[in-house]
């Protein structure tokens, strides 16, 4: 008896630990930086991950507070019955067939309800899939105006990135970006292309907004391709968490980035595939990545 209690709160650590680990790929953050939002040590949070040790309800509302979640978001992986049976009927439908419910559900219940919304155009994706430099040819291209989310983001605060998250940690980066999302789509109703951080898509609330706002496209890329253009743009934070104290990247780091880029990709993909439309970035020159992204979108030249 007591070895099956011992059993199943093994198991359960296991799972909390995976949740753990599975939301902070969600949100691209390192265990360094998710410890420096929670107050939490680097040691106790691989502990956490691995299932090792015991949890405290403080602990856990530390984490999910850093995260930017609920501490029931945490706890629960199972969704709402009704969404449940809406994924069910949606899943027995071909493409086509989804297209024409989402066409309904946006009419239905308003999602599409910003005017203009096909004019400005949102490039979501991980780093290094060519958004700014796609984003800003097009732009030029159809003679509106380019502005990446992260600026925009720094302008709302007054201030730089690094110094958010600092100040108000994740929580209050996500305030910052949607009142900078309302605005972009107020002061550029006749039209512009706009790029986001990559994990956008994993806040339910800012993503729906961007989609009610903004036509969406997700540039895609394989994680290897995605890390080989991060290295060749000088762009060394997805080594950070791999520096010694002598402030070297440790050696195996490269394998250890990709491995988390990986983890991050297939958090966020069905994330991401719920864009208006999808451009592959792999193997295809800027030249052409540009002529299927300008394929894609409604923009019409000026």
């Amino acid at each position: 008896m007591q070895a099956q209690a011992e059993n199943d709160a093994n198991v359960t650590l296991s799972e909390l630990g995976g949740r753990v680990r599975a939301w902070r790929a969600r949100r691209g953050m390192t265990r360094k930086q998710l410890a420096a939002d929670s107050g939490l040590s680097e040691r106790f949070l691989a502990d956490v991950e691995g299932g090792k040790g015991n949890v405290s309800i403080n602990s856990l509302e530390a984490a999910a507070r850093a995260l930017n979640i609920t501490i029931l978001e945490l706890l629960q992986d199972a969704p709402r019955p009704a969404l449940a049976r809406t994924q069910a009927l949606l899943g027995r439908l071909d493409d086509n067939q989804l297209d024409q419910a989402y066409s309904l559900l946006a009419a239905s219940f308003g999602l599409n309800d910003a005017k203009g919304r096909e004019k400005r155009i949102a490039l979501i994706g991980l780093r290094g899939a060519g958004k700014s430099t796609l984003g800003a040819q097009l732009a030029a291209h159809h003679g509106v105006p380019f502005v990446e989310l992260d600026r925009e983001i720094e302008r709302e605060a007054g201030t730089s990135m690094n110094e958010i998250l600092l100040l108000h940690g994740q929580a209050g980066y996500r305030r910052y970006e949607r009142r900078a999302l309302f605005r972009i789509a107020e002061d550029h109703a006749e039209g512009v292309v706009m790029t986001t951080g990559g994990s956008i898509v994993s806040e339910r609330e800012t993503f729906d907004l961007l989609q009610s706002r903004f036509y969406c496209v997700w540039l895609k890329a394989s994680p290897e391709e995605h890390m080989s253009r991060v290295v060749a743009q000088g762009d060394m934070r997805p080594f950070e968490a791999n520096r010694g104290e002598d402030g070297q990247i440790a050696q195996g780091a490269m394998g250890e980035a990709l491995e988390d880029l990986r983890r991050i990709l297939s958090s966020r993909e069905a994330l991401y595939a719920r864009a208006d439309a999808v451009v592959d970035t792999a193997a295809r020159s800027v030249k052409q990545s540009l002529k299927d992204l300008e394929r894609v979108v409604p923009l019409e030249k000026r």
